[in-house]
């Protein structure tokens, strides 16, 4: 058996955390077993299922919590594992760092997974060099190269040949999910008791910037002031959580939006939403927009979003973050009242774009085994 230690800051329900396990549960462990690096001792949502599934969890967290007193925990725990023989790396551009780490810690495969489409804002001199410094180290110190689009590819290679990078889309169980839709259309109705005149729009992410939740609000309050029914249900946690639930109080939306916190049923809750709302400032292929095509659910996305999210079912709508919020309401309502896609449809197109979890699988055991 060949045992593959992912370098995560944790295992949350998250997007690439999310398909990671997905992965895993698919995965032969007879061959290949998961092990994971932690930079927090808190407890993980995942960690109950990998410990289940015969995964190990290491957990660096030095005192000081110091860059320097990271990279020298990670390379002493490194040095201390005798049965890992790939680390595989979901930090984006930090992968840069590990997989030195790993390099001078004598693990002889290294992949570096890419799952952005950019990192922290670059304007500064100091966060340019270390970019462009990070893109040669990754260059030289993995040994593979893996990305959830092309995309998020181009960004963290830029010095590698397109040919040597593995896409690796966000798959899903395609099947479980497109079934979803017909059982569970009125499952947020039913759990919040919301009447059928109330359109229902879901948010689903991290509450950081990057998710953009303070458009959303804004965007909320347009909405009201128009005189539209709605329901807001924000599904995630994040350091943001206070702050966004003062602003939908200023904004006396309390009766209108709904914070539920980490949901384990989010197939449940997309198919029982009208709508899925991203307004992200960017992402990678966020695994969000593949489940909610999977199960049919349209979404009003930003336009800062990479257009290879669109699988080409007509469920997904662009607009631009500084379009007026007229633009962004013509467009939700075109998207709601569209007609629905069949999910023969959905199968076949998700399939042969390579979302199968299956098709995934096989691509990642070609990694490991190369």
């Amino acid at each position: 058996m060949k045992r593959i230690l992912h370098t995560v800051g944790s295992m949350n329900r998250a997007g690439a955390e999310t398909m990671v396990m997905n992965l895993y549960r698919q995965i032969d462990r007879e061959k290949y077993q998961f092990d994971f690096i932690y930079f927090t001792p808190k407890k993980c949502d995942y960690d109950d299922e990998i410990t289940k599934m015969g995964g190990k969890i290491y957990r660096v967290f030095p005192k000081s919590n110091s860059v320097l007193a990271r990279y020298i925990n990670y390379y002493s725990t490194l040095k201390k594992l005798k049965e890992n023989d790939c680390v595989h790396s979901h930090m984006n551009i930090n992968n840069s760092m590990y997989l030195s780490i790993a390099y001078l810690a004598g693990i002889n495969e290294r992949v570096s997974h890419s799952h952005g489409t950019t990192g922290q804002s670059h304007k500064s001199g100091i966060r340019r060099i270390y970019k462009n410094f990070s893109f040669r180290l990754i260059k030289k110190f993995a040994t593979k190269y893996v990305a959830c689009g092309e995309a998020a590819g181009k960004y963290l290679y830029p010095k590698v040949t397109s040919s040597k990078i593995t896409l690796l889309p966000n798959a899903i169980d395609v099947q479980k999910f497109s079934n979803s839709r017909k059982t569970n259309r009125d499952y947020i109705r039913n759990l919040l008791k919301i009447n059928k005149n109330t359109l229902i729009l879901s948010q689903v992410g991290r509450l950081n910037k990057v998710k953009n939740h303070d458009f959303s609000i804004r965007f909320l309050k347009y909405l009201k002031e128009k005189g539209i029914k709605f329901h807001f249900v924000i599904v995630g946690e994040g350091n943001l959580r206070q702050e966004l639930e003062e602003k939908v109080k200023k904004e006396k939306l309390e009766d209108n939006v709904t914070f539920l916190g980490v949901r384990s049923d989010v197939p449940e809750l997309f198919s029982g939403s009208d709508a899925i709302l991203m307004p992200s400032l960017h992402e990678g292929f966020p695994v969000v927009l593949v489940e909610s095509q999977a199960i049919g659910v349209p979404s009003l996305i930003s336009d800062s979003i990479s257009l290879e999210v669109d699988l080409g079912l007509g469920l997904v709508e662009f607009v631009g973050l500084n379009d007026d919020f007229s633009i962004w309401e013509e467009k939700l309502l075109k998207i709601i009242n569209q007609e629905e896609v069949k999910t023969y449809k959905i199968l076949e197109v998700l399939t042969e774009k390579g979302f199968s979890i299956v098709g995934s699988v096989k691509k990642l055991e070609k990694i490991y085994e190369s």
